[in-house]
């Protein structure tokens, strides 16, 4: 395994031992080539159009496939051909990178006869990048073994934009050994990529992730609610506290936008709501009290109400709500 000294691309030890970058040597080891080895694409949304496009500017076949046939034939422009069914993709497959909303959908693709278990080839690999709990995950890796098929999770961390310039970050959980074979794989779509442990360690560390980017969006609300309350300019509290080391990098972006009350979805209010549920039950079942993650998702939950398909920021909208900010707002400009 040569060692990257200079680069930042690559695999990063959770460990702290390095950066390891393995070459193409790596897919012979699953019996693959960059030239043959065809790469399926299923179930994502803004993510997987650059995905696709990233692995057919590496070189692999990509093939891609959706319930909703529209949004897999969008990705025709990216260098992907279309599956029509299911059972197609999974018999096609030599590697399929699959990242859906929830663990129901997880399951509803990969078990029963027309699933990709029923379908697919042994020696195949599967990249599952769902946000799922951790449970599936091992679920999902023991079925797999049963086949004679390697099943990672590897989770994504980053932004609509970060998929684009190939700046994922990825969180590995599974066998190790196909881990470090996949590396090619991640190389073409991530920046840096983690092995954390055995299958569900990966799933584990991104509920992790998220829960502080959910709890420090609600931190983020109520701050910037206070600032304004005690007569501080809306704008200047946003712009001051994006240049402030306290701000997460994830965050700095949504302070821009809702500065400008733009709340548009990069990363929708439901799937916040819906990663905060897995958080607490992980939490539960692991008898780990996490109390302001639990205040953090009742307000997330009051806003994923009324507005689930805005961006998981829009809870600075409902603390300034809370703090009659904006009916003030509305009455001075009445009174003007």
């Amino acid at each position: 395994k040569p060692l990257n000294i200079g680069g930042s691309r690559g695999r990063r030890e959770a460990t702290g031992r390095g950066v390891l970058i393995i070459c193409d040597e790596s897919l012979k080891k699953l019996g693959m080539s960059r030239e043959g080895t065809r790469v399926i694409v299923q179930g994502f949304g803004n993510v997987g159009s650059n995905a696709a496009q990233l692995m057919h500017e590496a070189g692999y076949k990509v093939m891609a496939y959706n319930r909703d046939r529209r949004k897999a034939e969008a990705l025709v422009g990216y260098g992907a051909t279309v599956a029509k069914k299911l059972s197609q993709l999974a018999y096609c497959a030599d590697v399929i990178f699959s990242c859906l909303a929830n663990d129901d959908a997880v399951r509803s693709i990969y078990m029963g006869p027309e699933g990709i278990f029923a379908n697919v080839r042994p020696g195949s690999v599967i990249i599952e990048m769902s946000t799922v709990g951790p449970e599936t995950s091992r679920e999902l890796f023991k079925r797999g073994s049963d086949l004679n098929v390697n099943v990672l999770d590897v989770p994504i961390s980053g932004s609509t934009r970060a998929a684009e310039q190939g700046t994922l970050t990825l969180l590995g959980g599974g066998d190790e050994e196909v881990f470090d074979a996949a590396e090619p794989f991640f190389r073409a779509i991530a920046q840096q990529y983690f092995y954390l442990g055995a299958s569900g360690s990966g799933a584990t560390m991104k509920l992790v992730v998220n829960a502080l980017l959910g709890v420090g969006m609600q931190a983020i609300a109520e701050a910037v609610a206070l600032g304004q309350k005690a007569g501080l300019n809306r704008d200047r509290v946003f712009d001051v506290l994006s240049h402030t080391a306290v701000i997460a990098p994830a965050h700095i972006g949504k302070l821009t936008r809702a500065a400008s009350n733009d709340y548009s979805s990069q990363f929708a209010m439901r799937l916040m709501n819906k990663d905060f549920r897995l958080i607490l039950e992980t939490a539960a079942e692991m008898q780990v009290p996490m109390p302001v993650t639990a205040a953090a998702f009742q307000i997330n939950t009051a806003e994923a109400a009324d507005y689930s398909e805005e961006d998981f920021s829009a809870v600075i909208r409902r603390m300034e709500n809370l703090a009659r900010l904006n009916s003030e707002r509305q009455r001075a400009v009445g009174e003007s």
